[in-house]
């Protein structure tokens, strides 16, 4: 599969975890709002926390592939995205809707699609989640997985 496909399917992938994780998220936060008049900020803060358990878990098995990096390493930089992406999401949320006066939930579905795009995805896929040893170079200068360099080297070997 070209690198492009392979991008894409990344991305939707990603963007399917995100989903699934949003569905927690905002589920918490409706019902912490709704049933236990939480202020909406607190709710906003809660729900992105374990959307963000949801995302990490999904991504970790199924988007990005993670063998050869340790669970610790992982988690550890997980976490520096996933609280700048709470900071994000609770205080984005919140400036909005105090600015606009506009439904919390309107201000929240607002600032999650930028901070998903802009910031979760991109460091997920080259911080978090990104092979150990890196990309390694391919023949036309393109960036590739460094298992498949490793698999092209032990190819080049044998002729």
């Amino acid at each position: 599969m070209g690198q492009l496909k392979t991008s894409i399917l990344t991305f939707s992938k990603a963007q399917c975890s995100a989903w699934i994780a949003s569905v927690a998220d905002f589920g918490t936060t409706i019902m912490l709002v709704s049933l236990l008049h939480l202020w909406y900020g607190y709710a906003t803060c809660t729900g992105a926390f374990v959307g963000g358990i949801v995302n990490c878990c999904i991504n970790y098995k199924w988007v990005f592939h993670t063998t050869d990096r340790k669970k610790k390493s992982i988690a550890t930089r997980y976490l520096f995205v996933w609280i700048m992406s709470i900071i994000f999401n609770t205080y984005g949320t919140c400036l909005l809707k105090e600015m606009t006066g506009m439904n919390y939930i309107v201000a929240k579905t607002a600032v999650a699609v930028v901070v998903a795009v802009l910031w979760n995805y991109q460091m997920q896929r080259t911080f978090v989640f990104h092979a150990s040893q890196g990309h390694a170079r391919g023949d036309k200068g393109e960036t590739e997985p460094a298992v498949t360099a490793d698999m092209r080297h032990d190819d080049r070997l044998k002729a």
